[in-house]
């Protein structure tokens, strides 16, 4: 394969059922030859290598102090977010909310006496 490295070929194949995102990074020519060449010293794929360094950056995140303050804040702007759309919705809607979509009269033109066929 032109342009692949033997890493990137022996990729491990990605599950089907969508537990797994791909993505796509640029880097530089020479991060990305620093970057093949760790990887095969530790006789890794470019992908896992890739998968191991976020990984590690997940975890340093996650010890910092402020972290899991700056986590907790972002939950609580997330609730007052949905309790706004909320409070949108039951003042639409009332405080029962969205109608019941079986609830509602079929859509489309409702046929007139012109519209029946004549006997």
């Amino acid at each position: 394969m032109t342009g692949r490295t033997r890493t990137e070929e022996e990729a491990m194949p990605e599950p089907r059922n969508g537990s797994v995102k791909t993505l796509a990074i640029r880097l530089a020519d020479d991060l990305h030859a620093q970057l093949s060449l760790v990887a095969q010293l530790d006789e890794l794929t470019l992908t896992d290598a890739i998968r191991r360094a976020i990984e590690e950056f997940i975890e340093r995140k996650r010890a910092e102090g402020d972290f899991a303050a700056r986590a907790a804040a972002m939950l609580e702007e997330i609730d007052r977010e949905a309790a706004t759309r909320r409070q949108s919705i039951e003042a639409l809607f009332g405080t029962a909310g969205p109608p019941d979509a079986a609830a509602d009269p079929p859509k489309g033109r409702a046929r007139s006496k012109s519209d029946e066929p004549s006997v």
